[in-house]
């Protein structure tokens, strides 16, 4: 029988006060068991007109300010976060049958933060944050990859390719965060983290 702690819960959760170190500790444990893309989690924006999309990124970062993911500022994504910096991530961890659920609002990052990160990308990667106009339409592949061609002729010096200004990243910094784990029968464990006006940490059980 699995240890458990002062809430009744599964001993993976660890009865930690501090929700960016219990996200830590299963980070660790995705990264050892998840096979492709640890850090992909769905990201659900939404426009002014309330209208939800949600699609897969890919966490670049974290820590107790929030989780940074980086895009284009003029996709889709960029451009509903401009409007409305209300989001919600999901990460689901499959090989644990565990899940983490995070609300909060996005804030761009620093130019310092956006242009260490952008360096560290490969050479394609850096050529292709030029090229791609992301979530426009393209009249067919090859318009893609002639655009790609002429910012690699542009930028040969493979040392030297300077972050486009519109390409960076977002910081959610969270106001909730709930961690979950399947149970038999479908009676899963679900314990909410949720920030209080005095910026302290709440813990809740969930009902399944």
């Amino acid at each position: 029988m699995n240890q458990k702690n002062s809430l009744g819960l599964n001993k993976c959760f660890l009865d930690i006060d501090d929700p960016f170190e219990l996200f830590e500790k299963w980070f660790v444990e995705a990264k050892k068991k998840e096979i492709n893309d640890p850090n992909a989690l769905a990201l659900g924006t939404a426009s002014k007109e309330c209208i939800p999309s949600v699609r897969m990124v890919l966490l670049k970062g974290f820590d107790r300010n929030g989780f940074v993911f980086y895009t284009n500022l003029n996709s889709q994504k960029g451009n509903e976060i401009k409007e409305n910096p209300n989001a919600t991530m999901c990460f689901h961890w499959k090989s644990l049958l565990r899940q983490i659920r995070i609300l909060g609002t996005l804030k761009q990052v620093d130019d310092k933060t956006a242009d260490d990160y952008y360096n560290t990308r490969a050479y394609e990667s850096r050529i292709g944050a030029w090229a791609s106009k992301q979530s426009t339409i393209l009249k067919s592949r090859d318009e893609l990859l002639n655009t790609l061609k002429d910012f690699k002729k542009k930028y040969s010096d493979k040392e030297n390719v300077p972050r486009p200004s519109h390409w960076s990243g977002w910081n959610l910094k969270p106001s909730s965060i709930e961690f979950w784990l399947d149970g038999d029968n479908r009676i899963h464990e679900r314990l909410k983290y949720t920030l209080n006006k005095n910026n302290v940490w709440v813990k809740s059980l969930l009902s399944p």
